[in-house]
């Protein structure tokens, strides 16, 4: 059973393994563990964002000052031209990106009520016509902005779009690639349907343009990678935040490293993008990690309406890289990261921006699938077969190690080599498989310990039914031959005692006295293995090992008669008559197990040494002694000091054995008992010798020293009758006894 039981713990350890396996191949994502992932990723992120300010990337914002100085947006391009030539003529900026797109006509109403009055009735009028066209060249707004933007290195946004039904509008920025037929498809890149983009006069004027949105966006909506290549007609157009990186040093052409795809020749695995010196780490399908390197406000933002009004300090713009966008609430541009919920877009592209030129950005290889994969098999395999062979302190330790040493290792390798490995899937399931296991050996524990007590709790202390729950593969029910010790106590003259007690009464006297003893063999570690009436029977050395098996029955046994001797006064003062017992010890080979029938089964002892057990109680009737041991449990016992009673042949055994008088331990027996010890032993061998006037000589001086001690008188008249009717040449000096 306890092997099925641990194969049961394995399967269930093997088969939770092999669902995070599945997870981690794509076989069956479990959308769980890609929760615990993205939270482990953002945990991390937190932990370890710089949190300083970057001085090399700055935020023209519409604020709420601008809204407020300038009016509501949108701006008619007079404005956006006017801020764009202080920027580069005032201000000194390296470059601008715009993180919005202009893709409608900028039409000023009063402009366009003049065009048609100078193609009308006022055609011929030369004054008109003068006027007119001192103010046309402020009217034509585009035109503004788009000259503002010529020979200047400014980035406008782009937006692609992935629906269907969308149409392209707009004018496209220049491809940064283009992909012939052998590499079109061969790198899973995004590929949108549609876009919208520039007016065409805007997007010429400009020095390159990059698209802003994300389809690389979690499902819960957080922006922890964003694309930085999208193929559109197999041409390939960077993202804003790489286009304004690559402009600043220099727009050097980007390449492409790629791998083939083991598992597909024809595919390629795209790891990075390099721009001149720069390696950037990307996935297969060109998204970046944004290296945030803090909350919002990270990075200086400068209102709008202070670089219109040339109020702004110059030396924050000089030789900066600008962004312009939004962190307005009312405009809908905020954003949700693993740092903040409400988080402006266009510092998002300032991080990225900034990664790329700090070489910065967080790389997760394509190998981390396979770092995964084997990590979860070592620990699957390790955990399953380690944790049900340990006990539940160990298995706290063992697992929180594993943890700690998988935690440190990650983030070894996110600090100090920027890589992001897998980190949620190792540490759940050494989480889970000790939780598995650790549930799973409690209850199966649990219902060990309830069997046990259904088995074992009447006759074995409670403590001992608990750590025999945590050695249950010692325990064996079925049956086996053991050396042990049994005990046999029993009241004399129980049944005249009986006759002459009321029942109610009778009842509370044995408990008076069957209490004490069971708690005595209890204590001492034993078993009770029945109640008969008044006697009471136990055993040490089973279920459990005991190698101190004889000297805990020894112990109990001498505990048991000195109880017995205190419980007569108590007996007394409640009227009750004396109680004496008898107990008889034996030490030997047993068969130990389950016995019974079908309807009925005990946890019992049997064998010979079980039998002489019973015969060495009922022999101290006989001798007029509390406690008779046999000699394999004298011997087994050297810590008691023993007067030896006689050899004896027993009913059903031909061989004689010694039995013995516990007298006490070795260290409380005085000089005086131990002389009278040696004086008998003397008396016995020359009584065994059959010289029969010594042997009467040395037990006749013992008998005038203690009258009381029927030992003496016995051999007195044993002496007696071996004169009279002397014993066979061959006699060994046993006396046979022919009733049990």
């Amino acid at each position: 059973m306890r092997e099925i039981q641990r194969y049961i713990r394995y399967a269930l350890g093997l088969a939770l393994t092999l669902m995070f396996l599945l997870h981690v191949g794509d076989k069956y994502p479990l959308t769980a563990l890609t929760v615990l992932e993205n939270l482990t990723y953002d945990a991390r992120l937190k932990f370890t964002v710089p949190n300083k300010q970057d001085n090399q990337v700055i935020i023209i914002d519409i604020d709420e000052k601008s809204l407020g100085e300038i009016g509501h947006w949108p701006w008619n391009r007079n404005v956006i031209a006017n801020m764009n030539n202080q920027l580069f003529d005032h201000y000194k900026i390296k470059e601008i990106g715009y993180d919005m797109v202009f893709a409608e006509e900028d039409i000023d109403a009063g402009g366009k009520l003049l065009d048609q009055m100078s193609q009308g009735p006022l055609k011929g009028d030369k004054l008109f016509q003068k006027e007119y066209q001192k103010v046309r060249s402020t009217l034509q707004r585009d035109e503004l902005f788009a000259e503002s933007l010529r020979n200047r290195k400014t980035i406008m946004g782009v937006v692609f779009l992935n629906d269907e039904t969308s149409v392209a509008k707009g004018s496209l920025p220049k491809p940064v690639a283009h992909l012939g037929d052998s590499m079109r498809g061969r790198i899973d890149f995004f590929t949108p349907k549609a876009y919208t983009s520039n007016l065409k006069i805007l997007q010429d004027s400009a020095f390159a343009g990059g698209f802003f949105d994300n389809p690389a966006l979690d499902d819960d909506g957080v922006f922890r990678r964003v694309p930085l290549l999208q193929e559109h007609n197999g041409q390939l157009h960077e993202s804003l935040a790489l286009a304004l990186a690559r402009t600043a040093i220099g727009s050097p052409q980007i390449e492409l490293i790629v791998e083939t795809n083991p598992e597909n020749n024809n595919e390629l695995l795209l790891e990075w993008v390099k721009i001149g010196d720069l390696h950037i780490p990307v996935d297969d399908r060109g998204n970046a990690l944004v290296p945030y390197i803090g909350k919002q406000r990270s990075f200086d933002y400068i209102s709008a309406a202070d670089v219109i009004n040339k109020t702004a300090d110059i030396n924050r713009l000089k030789d900066k890289i600008a962004l312009f966008g939004t962190s307005a609430p009312g405009l809908l541009d905020l954003r949700t990261t693993p740092l903040e919920t409400s988080f402006p877009g266009v510092e998002i592209h300032a991080n990225i921006i900034q990664g790329i030129l700090d070489q910065r950005i967080m790389q997760k290889p394509g190998y981390t699938m396979g770092f995964e994969f084997i990590l979860l098999v070592i620990l699957g395999l390790s955990l399953t077969v380690l944790l049900p062979r340990l006990s539940a302190t160990w298995g706290v330790v063992v697992s929180f190690s594993v943890v700690s040493l998988i935690v440190a290792t990650n983030l070894f390798a996110w600090t100090q080599h920027n890589t992001v490995l897998p980190l949620a899937t190792p540490v759940l399931l050494t989480v889970v498989l000790f939780t598995l296991q650790m549930i799973y050996g409690f209850f199966i524990e649990s219902r060990g310990k309830r069997h046990l007590a259904h088995l074992f709790g009447q006759y074995v202390p409670p403590d001992l039914v608990n750590e025999m729950s945590k050695k249950m593969e010692e325990i064996n029910l079925d049956g086996e031959i053991k050396n042990m010790t049994v005990l046999f106590s029993d009241v004399r003259n129980f049944t005249t005692i009986s006759e002459n007690t009321e029942p109610k009464e009778l009842t509370e006297l044995i408990n008076g006295f069957l209490t004490p003893i069971t708690e005595i063999i209890h204590h001492q570690r034993g078993t009770i293995d029945k109640y008969m009436g008044d006697a009471v029977m136990a055993f040490w050395g089973a279920p459990l090992d005991d190698d101190q098996h004889a000297l805990h029955a020894m112990n109990a046994a001498m505990l048991m008669t000195e109880r017995m001797h205190n419980l007569r006064q108590e007996f007394a003062a409640r009227g009750w008559p004396e109680i004496r017992v008898g107990v008889g010890v034996n030490t030997g080979d047993m068969n130990v197990g389950n016995k019974g029938s079908e309807f009925r089964v005990d946890y019992t002892v049997l064998g010979d040494a079980v039998n002489l057990g019973s015969r060495l109680e009922g022999l101290t009737k006989i001798y007029g002694v509390d406690i008779i041991v046999g000699e394999a449990t004298k011997y087994a016992v050297p810590e008691y000091e023993y007067r030896e009673l006689d050899l004896v042949k027993v009913k059903g055994k031909d061989e004689p054995i010694a039995i013995y008088e516990p007298i006490g331990l070795v260290e409380n027996v005085d000089k005086s008992i131990r002389q009278d010890l040696k004086r008998f032993n003397i008396g016995l061998k020359h009584y065994r010798s059959q010289h029969w006037d010594e042997a009467e000589r040395e037990i006749f001086a013992l008998s005038s020293l203690d009258k009381d001690r029927k030992i003496y008188q016995i051999y007195l008249d044993r002496i007696m009758q071996h004169r009279k009717n002397p014993p066979a040449a061959d006699w060994d000096g046993s006396f046979t006894f022919t009733s049990k």
